[in-house]
């Protein structure tokens, strides 16, 4: 088997441009690499997902209870490793992956509450990894970031628009949520994290994050 390293964090904490910076500097490295992206909005398999994103069970995210929510996710995964990189990680290829099961375990966790999470994690691991059987990830990195600093980020990538977010993105107390349920999952479930932010509450910069995302994923692999 290959390896799989994933990329996780809120709305707003620059997962894409660090997967980018990050896919490129493994291609630098001459690594045999794949991207991959969750949800993957360009398959049919993520037709549950868009309807639950955009609003379609209800206007707010604790209107689909975790566990249903959870299906509509890993379906799509699991038809993603089937039809696109399955073949390539088991035959030894490195996959990069922004979102995984693991966003599942932090958005999911927020909903419900805190002597509930232990429970669910460990329904979700099973379902995902054992049952459904799609890989395990060897990295996960959380990219955390104050949702005060990742929601100006969001209003800059959307031009001001606050309609073009999503219900998740949109919902500042959901995101507030998330990020205390992030920190309990990453801990719970051996993730590395990397804060995004100083001290001061601004952004670190690109690059700053960017070599110590290298570090770790070049210590994996």
């Amino acid at each position: 088997m290959g390896k799989l390293i994933v990329i996780e964090g809120l709305d707003g904490s620059g997962k894409s441009t660090q997967l980018d910076i990050l896919c490129e500097n493994l291609k630098k490295q001459n690594r045999d690499i794949r991207r991959v992206s969750f949800p993957d909005y360009d398959s049919n398999s993520s037709a549950l997902v868009k309807m639950y994103l955009g609003g379609e069970f209800g206007s707010h995210p604790g209107d689909v209870n975790p566990y249903a929510a959870s299906l509509f996710y890993a379906v799509d995964r699991y038809a993603s490793y089937k039809t696109d990189w399955g073949k390539f990680y088991e035959n030894g290829g490195v996959v990069i992956s922004g979102r995984y099961t693991t966003s599942n375990a932090i958005h999911q966790t927020s909903k419900m509450g805190e002597d509930k999470w232990q429970g669910f994690l460990s329904w979700l691991y099973d379902l995902e990894y054992k049952k459904v059987a799609i890989p395990k990830p060897d990295l996960v990195i959380f990219l955390d970031m104050p949702i005060s600093v990742s929601q100006k980020l969001l209003k800059n990538r959307y031009g001001g628009d606050e309609n073009k977010k999503d219900i998740h993105e949109s919902d500042v107390a959901y995101l507030e949520a998330c990020r205390k349920a992030a920190r309990f999952v990453a801990h719970y479930s051996g993730f590395e994290v990397i804060s995004c932010a100083t001290e001061d509450g601004n952004p670190r910069t690109i690059e700053d994050i960017s070599e110590e995302i290298l570090k770790k994923v070049t210590g994996v692999l």
